[in-house]
C-alpha cells in the first residue's frame, strides 16, 4: 500500500534524584486501577531511532526506494496516522516524554550529569512511568533496546559516572527496574555512544575490558569484550522473541505483557549485519533500514507463532526524523542525506528539514496501530498526534486509572484507533528542536526563531549563524527581546496549504503570531496541558531561545 504523493499531511547524585522524584506533588505514584479484564490486550511498542516517515514504502510511496515489506504489513493490517508527532525533534526529550506523558522540558535537569551512555537519570524515581503504571494492573513488563533515558553506575571512586570510574562488576543503582520493567535487556545509550555494554535487569553483561569507537562519530570508550555494533540488531531481536516466548503461556491465562522494543537504527553507526549488507539500492544507509524492517518482522512473527497476534495491541514508530549526515558512508558526514535524495530516495518524504530542526521532516513521524477486531484493516487517520500520547492511551486501553495529576501532557487517541473520523483528541501540541519551542496549533505552525533552529549543523539550513544573521539584516537595526516574537525572527506556516513550509507568513499574520505565543506562554505557566489544577514545572523555562548577541547591536 503507497501514498503516492506521501501523506497529507528522550552518592550526591543519588540524593538528587532522590529530592528530585518528590519535587512534583500530586504526581507521585498513587494509582487507582480498575481490574484487567481476561481479554486485555498485550502491548507492544517498537520505536525505530531516526527512521524518518519517507524511510517507509506505505507513507514515502515512489519517493521511497527502500523496501520495508514488515512495517508496510503492519499499515495493511493497521492504521497509519499522517499527522503524527515527536514532541522533539532530538532522542531524549522524545523519549522522557513517551516514557512518562509529561514534556521533557518541564523536568529539571540532573546535575552531575554524565557524557553520552554515561548520562544520569532523566526521571525522578516516583514519577509514574508506562512501566510502572502497567505494573499496577498486572502486566508483565519488558524493555528491550536503546535505554538513553539515564542510569546511575556506582563507580570505583564514588564520583559522578564517566569514562574511566565505572565499577562494571556492580548492578547499576538505577535503571529500567526501577522505573517499572520487570525484564530488561539494553544499551545505556545509542550505538555510537560509550559504553558499548549490555545491561540486563541493571546488571551489566560480559566483561568491559576493551576501548573501541564505531564508524560514525568514532568515539572511543569503554567496550564489552566482543561487542560488535552490526550484532546489536540481531540480538535485540532475539530478546524481544525470548520475552514473547517466555510470556505467551501466562498471557494465555490471563496476565498480558507489555513490551517496549527501542531499536537502535537507522541512527548512525551505520552497521548492517552481514546478512542485509549490499541489500538495498540505497546503500549502506538503505542496507540498514531495510534490517530495522525485518526485526519488527521477527517481532510480528513471534507474536503470530505463539499465537497472540490476534490479541496484541502492535505500536510501531519512529523517535524523529531522520539524521541529516547519514548515507552511503559509515562516517557521518555533512549533507549525505541530500546525496540520498539526489538518487531518488526522500526520507523525510515530502517533508522539509531533518532531525534537529523545527520543520516537519525532524518532527513528523512514521506512526502505525495494528489491533485486530478494534482497528480497521488498511485505515489512515489524519488527525494530530503525538508520542507524549502514548500513555494516556495505554491507560484508556487497559482501563487504568492514575492519578488526575500524573498524564500531564498525554491525552488518549483510543477513540480515533475506533473511528479514525472521530473528533480530534488533540488540536494541539508543543514541540522543540534542539534550541527553540514550535507550536503547533490546528493548522497552524509557529517556529519561535528563524531557519532551522537547530544548533548542530550537519545537514539542517540554514543553520543558527545563517538564520540569525539574516534576520538581523531583514530587520535593519538592533532588536529588543521583545522584538524577537515578530518576523523576521520568529516563523509562521499554514499546514494545510504549504506543508513543505516554503512561505513564512510571520509577516502577514502578526495576530496570529502573538495567539500563538500567548497559547505558548499559557501551556507553560499552566504546568500542563490537560485539564487539571495549575501545576508547577520543576524548572524556570524560557519561552524564547538565546539570540546570538550581533542581533542586539
Amino acid at each position: 500500500m503507497k501514498l503516492q504523493s506521501g501523506p497529507k499531511h528522550i552518592q550526591d547524585a543519588t540524593r538528587f534524584f532522590l529530592c528530585l522524584a518528590g519535587m512534583a506533588t500530586g504526581v507521585l505514584i498513587t494509582v487507582a486501577t480498575t481490574p484487567v479484564e481476561a481479554a486485555a490486550p498485550n502491548i507492544v511498542y517498537i520505536m525505530a531511532d531516526d527512521l524518518g516517515i519517507g524511510d517507509v514504502e506505505c507513507y514515502g510511496g515512489d519517493r521511497c526506494q527502500i523496501d520495508t515489506p514488515h512495517i508496510d504489513a503492519l499499515a495493511t493490517a493497521g492504521m497509519m496516522f499522517t499527522d503524527a508527532h515527536a514532541p522533539a525533534s532530538v532522542c531524549v526529550p522524545t523519549r522522557v516524554a513517551i516514557m512518562t506523558g509529561r514534556y521533557a522540558w518541564r523536568f529539571q535537569s540532573p546535575r552531575p550529569s554524565g557524557p553520552w551512555g554515561f548520562l544520569n537519570p532523566r526521571i525522578g524515581l516516583k514519577r509514574l512511568t508506562l512501566g510502572k503504571m502497567l505494573q499496577t494492573a498486572g502486566y508483565r513488563t519488558g524493555y528491550v533496546g536503546k535505554w538513553h533515558l539515564g542510569t546511575l553506575m556506582q563507580t570505583l571512586d564514588e564520583k559522578n559516572q564517566g569514562l574511566g570510574n565505572v565499577d562494571y562488576s556492580k548492578p547499576l543503582k538505577i535503571g529500567p527496574r526501577n522505573y517499572g520493567f520487570d525484564d530488561s535487556f539494553i544499551l545505556p545509550g545509542s550505538l555510537d555512544m560509550y559504553p558499548y555494554v549490555f545491561v540486563r535487569k541493571n546488571v551489566f553483561v560480559g566483561e568491559v575490558t576493551e576501548q573501541r569507537g564505531w564508524s560514525a562519530f568514532n568515539r572511543v570508550g569503554p567496550t564489552a569484550k566482543g561487542f560488535e555494533d552490526w550484532k546489536v540488531l540481531d540480538r535485540f531481536s532475539t530478546e524481544a522473541e525470548s520475552f514473547i516466548a517466555r510470556n505467551a503461556k501466562s498471557t494465555k491465562e490471563g496476565k498480558p505483557f507489555f513490551l517496549y522494543v527501542a531499536l537502535t537504527s537507522p541512527h548512525p553507526p551505520l552497521s548492517p549485519s552481514p546478512k542485509f549488507e549490499g541489500k538495498s539500492r540505497m546503500g549502506l544507509y538503505g542496507d540498514f533500514v531495510m534490517e530495522t524492517d525485518d526485526c519488527v518482522g521477527r517481532v510480528t512473527a513471534a507474536l503470530k507463532k505463539h499465537n497472540l497476534a490476534e490479541n496484541t495491541l502492535v505500536i510501531f514508530t519512529s523517535d524523529h526524523g531522520p539524521a541529516p549526515y547519514a548515507g552511503d558512508r559509515r562516517k557521518a558526514t555533512a549533507g549525505q542525506m541530500k546525496e540520498l535524495e539526489k538518487r531518488g530516495h526522500f526520507p523525510s518524504g515530502p517533508y522539509r528539514g531533518y532531525k534537529f530542526s523545527v520543520y516537519e521532516g525532524g518532527l513528523r513521524i512514521p506512526f502505525i496501530v495494528r489491533w485486530p477486531g478494534v482497528v480497521e484493516p488498511g485505515s489512515q487517520c489524519d488527525r494530530l498526534i503525538g508520542l507524549n500520547d502514548l500513555m494516556a492511551t495505554v491507560a484508556d486501553v487497559t482501563q487504568i486509572k492514575p492519578a488526575a495529576d500524573s498524564l500531564l501532557d498525554s491525552v488518549s487517541y483510543l477513540p480515533l484507533l475506533r473511528d479514525p473520523s472521530a473528533e480530534h483528541t488533540r488540536t494541539s501540541m508543543i514541540l522543540r528542536s534542539t534550541r527553540c519551542f514550535v507550536v503547533r496549533h490546528g493548522d497552524w505552525k509557529l517556529a519561535l526563531c528563524p531557519g532551522s533552529g537547530s544548533g548542530v549543523g550537519l545537514g539542517n539550513s540554514p543553520t543558527w549563524d545563517e538564520a540569525w544573521q539574516r534576520a538581523r539584516g531583514e530587520f535593519g537595526k538592533p532588536a529588543t527581546r521583545e522584538e524577537l516574537t515578530a518576523a523576521p525572527f520568529v516563523q509562521l506556516f499554514n499546514l494545510s496549504v504549504d506543508p513543505n513550509e516554503s512561505e513564512n507568513l510571520a509577516a502577514d499574520h502578526p495576530k496570529r503570531v502573538n495567539e500563538l505565543l500567548d497559547f505558548l506562554r499559557q501551556q507553560i505557566d499552566r504546568g500542563r496541558t490537560t485539564p487539571g489544577s495549575k501545576l508547577p514545572n520543576d524548572r524556570h523555562i524560557q519561552h524564547l531561545s538565546p539570540a546570538p548577541p550581533y542581533v542586539f547591536q
